[in-house]
């Protein structure tokens, strides 16, 4: 007789899961997580900075074309005294770590430097067009991007994907297609019995911007953008008012002075001081070399300010070229760029002093931190090597 516990058959039914059905996100999909509001804003950041820019140089044809005021260092001293007056001067009044003389006390030579790099950035590039053509500059300028990829490569610490090698190299092709428009419309200015000379020294201030535009990053992503903006109107207003005094006092009383005259200085002076205000802001959120990209559009703002203003001739290209900047601008800003090792995160991690113990031996490596584009951190947990 089988026991009556063993008459009973019991019966597990498994549940199966429903497989998750899993769809490839549509094309429109794809171009509202690329076209987001974070990109959008970048795009519209940077084309302020180019319609600056844009100010700068219809203000200075102004001046030199029809009033014959050659003066660059002038017009860049105007620049430095107000930083001075706007910057420095809060620098001064502020108390403890962050106060003026409490900076130079630790890195008064580095910012010396530095201004001196900035200022003869602006007069090297501005004495090119008394030696050589204004395609020459255009085409030699763009030097400055190599130059702030490599300097943000080995001294950042950037890394960069494919994607954003391609942006760059759109935005270079978009370049050239505004050269070759110029080309075509016989837009030919500058030129000169010294083009070597010329080209040299735009390939040169291209460097100095370089430099200048990756070490700025460096310091408002990591100190302070007031504290590099009145370090800039400290020793450029000093450095520039000594290169003034020896080298264009002379064209300085050349000057026919009148109250036409002067607002175009005042509206040079505006526009480099808004540049130079709102640069870091947007080399924050994004990079030195991102904010060279978007400056690409704006000798095409100053192309269609002359079409209406100096009677330039228009060509098709113009256009196609804009909106081939606009896209290698889309291509890089949709990836984001990898920082192989943040020192100043790693001094977070690092805690020698105090050490854990029954722990494994465990040795710290630098943390991994990735930054988009656009300027936004992804922070990951510090990566570790067990002994």
């Amino acid at each position: 007789m089988i026991p009556e516990h063993q008459n009973h058959v019991v019966t597990t039914i498994e549940t199966i899961p429903s497989e998750t059905v899993t769809t490839s996100p549509t094309l429109f999909q794809r171009m509202r997580k690329v076209f987001n509001r974070e990109l959008l804003l970048t795009l519209a950041l940077g084309q302020v900075l180019s319609l600056l820019i844009c100010g700068i140089g219809l203000t200075s044809k102004y001046l030199a074309t029809d009033y014959h005021a050659n003066t660059p260092v002038f017009q860049s001293f105007l620049n430095y005294i107000l930083l001075f007056l706007v910057y420095t001067t809060t620098l001064a009044v502020r108390q403890g770590e962050e106060n003026l003389l409490a900076i130079l006390k630790r890195r008064w030579w580095k910012y010396m430097i530095l201004g001196l790099i900035d200022i003869e950035a602006n007069y090297l590039v501005i004495k090119a067009y008394q030696y050589t053509t204004l395609t020459s500059i255009q085409l030699l300028d763009c030097f400055v991007i190599p130059v702030a990829l490599l300097l943000s490569w080995f001294f950042l610490l950037v890394r960069y994907k494919v994607v954003h090698f391609v942006g760059v190299g759109v935005c270079l092709l978009g370049m050239g297609c505004m050269v070759g428009a110029d080309v075509l419309v016989g837009r030919q200015q500058g030129l000169g019995d010294h083009k070597l000379l010329g080209d040299l020294l735009v390939l040169a201030g291209a460097t100095l911007y370089g430099i200048s535009n990756v070490c700025e990053e460096f310091i408002v992503k990591n100190l302070s953008r007031v504290e590099f903006l009145g370090m800039m109107g400290l020793f450029g207003s000093f450095f520039s008012g000594i290169q003034l005094a020896i080298m264009e006092h002379k064209e300085l009383l050349k000057v026919q002075w009148d109250w036409q005259i002067g607002l175009l200085y005042i509206g040079f002076s505006a526009c480099m001081f808004g540049l130079y205000s709102f640069m870091p802001v947007v080399i924050k959120r994004t990079s030195a070399t991102a904010v060279n990209l978007s400056l690409l559009t704006a000798d095409l703002y100053s192309l269609f300010c002359g079409l209406f203003l100096f009677q330039y001739k228009f060509s098709g290209l113009y256009l196609l070229s804009f909106f081939i900047i606009l896209l290698g601008l889309v291509l890089y800003y949709s990836s984001s760029t990898y920082v192989a090792q943040d020192p100043l995160v790693y001094k977070q991690f690092r805690n020698a002093g105090n050490p854990v113990p029954d722990t494994p031996n465990v040795e710290p490596l630098e943390p991994s931190v990735t930054y988009s584009s656009l300027g936004q951190e992804i922070e990951e947990e510090p990566r570790v090597r067990v002994a």
